[in-house]
């Protein structure tokens, strides 16, 4: 089968394109495949698939014609990840699969729309986040109180005192299993200077990768929080580069690089 490998701010996916909706994704078949030894290596693999071919997301066919069926690395399926939009839109273009600079995507969160940017980057309008209030993260023995954001999918974002260049993120940090039953994206963040934050994040069914889109919106919806703020335009410095975050009244949007860096013939066997 066909793939191509892209990264936003190094956090990298397999493209497997599938216009016709004829693969069978498994968890084998991603597992293998995101295998940094044995496979390609990758965060995630996304599916580009019609979305009237996808039942999950047929409704969204009326606005979307391409599916982002993302998978994290140990199989899952998510509802929604930021850098793999951009991602997923730089292959369409590239593809010729679209043609305009302005476009939407189906994802299991809902519709997002595109822009492609004049200087390369991309942005995705992200949706509203939501709050639902303050949870905790432990890491190291110690804990720490962050804010409970959804933005399609469920995020931690924690604002700390500690250096988050200094913590160890080999293992899952706890949570409230209560709080997030099908697990949560935890981020963790210093704020650093006038609307910019560091952060270093560990996403479920992955681990700790080298950022995360819809990670950095939670992290600037936090970051604001902070100030007592919910607009304004934030830096998030991830270990991949960084990434701007639009907060508005109404939505917000993740401005980034995505980059396709490879294509060939899997021949991987389940």
């Amino acid at each position: 089968m066909r793939f191509l490998k892209g990264h936003g701010t190094e956090n990298d996916f397999v493209i497997l394109p599938d216009l016709e909706g004829e693969l069978d994704v498994t968890t084998t078949l991603v597992t293998g495949i995101c295998d940094r030894r044995s496979g390609v290596g990758a965060d995630g693999v996304l599916r580009v698939v019609r979305a009237k071919l996808s039942p999950e997301v047929a409704e969204q066919a009326g606005q979307a014609e391409w599916f982002m069926d993302y998978r994290n690395a140990d199989g899952s399926m998510a509802e929604m990840c930021g850098n793999g939009a951009r991602v997923f839109a730089r292959y369409l273009v590239e593809a010729g699969l679209v043609t305009a600079s302005e476009f939407a995507i189906a994802t299991r969160g809902g519709i997002r729309r595109i822009r492609m940017e004049p200087g390369g980057d991309v942005t995705v309008d992200m949706g509203r986040p939501v709050v639902h209030g303050e949870s905790v993260a432990s890491v190291g023995g110690r804990e720490y109180v962050g804010l409970n954001v959804d933005l399609g999918n469920p995020h931690l974002a924690c604002p700390i005192g500690d250096p988050v260049v200094q913590l160890d993120l080999t293992h899952q940090p706890g949570f409230d299993p209560g709080v997030y039953p099908t697990g949560v994206n935890i981020e963790l963040f210093n704020a650093v200077g006038p609307r910019r934050a560091v952060m270093r994040v560990f996403e479920r069914g992955v681990g700790e990768t080298r950022s995360c889109g819809t990670g950095t919106v939670a992290t600037a919806v936090a970051a604001a929080n902070l100030l007592g703020e919910t607009t304004g335009v934030w830096t998030i410095e991830v270990p991949g580069g960084a990434l701007t975050v639009t907060l508005d009244s109404e939505t917000s949007y993740l401005s980034g690089p995505a980059v396709i860096v490879a294509e060939g013939v899997l021949r991987l066997a389940e």
